[in-house]
C-alpha cells in the first residue's frame, strides 16, 4: 500500500485541505479554511509568485511591506508580486494607511482601494 503525503499528515494530527484540478483553486481553499476551521484573515507571506496568485484571485485587501536598506538586482530575482498570467489586468491601486521607520527599515501598511 502506497503511502501519500495526505497519511502521513492525518497520522501525525496534521489538518490539510488540498483545492483544485488542474491547480490550486485559492478561492476555494480560503473558503475551506474559514469553513472547517473558522479563519477569518491570514498573513501570506510568500514570494513574488504566491503574492501574485492571491492577488490575480482577489484574495486580499491589505499589504504590509517592509523596506531594508539592500539592493539584489540579480537576474531572475522575483518582485514581491509576480506571475500574473492576465497582460491587460491594470495595476492595482492602493491607499497609504501607515508609515513607520524602525532603524534603517521602513514599514508600510496599504489598503487596497475598492
Amino acid at each position: 500500500m502506497k503511502v501519500t503525503t495526505h497519511d502521513r499528515l492525518t497520522e501525525q494530527g496534521i489538518s490539510w485541505i488540498a483545492t483544485g484540478r488542474n491547480g490550486v483553486n485559492l478561492v476555494r481553499a480560503m473558503e475551506l479554511l474559514a469553513e472547517e476551521f473558522g479563519v477569518e484573515r491570514l498573513a501570506v507571506t510568500g514570494g513574488g509568485h504566491i503574492n501574485g496568485a492571491f492577488l490575480e484571485a482577489g484574495l486580499i485587501d491589505e499589504v504590509s511591506y517592509m523596506v531594508a536598506p539592500g539592493i539584489d538586482g540579480r537576474a531572475g530575482m522575483v518582485a514581491v508580486f509576480d506571475g500574473i498570467t492576465d497582460k491587460n489586468r491594470p495595476a492595482t491601486q492602493l491607499r497609504l494607511e501607515s508609515v513607520k521607520q524602525m532603524g534603517e527599515t521602513v514599514w508600510m501598511k496599504y489598503k487596497f482601494n475598492n
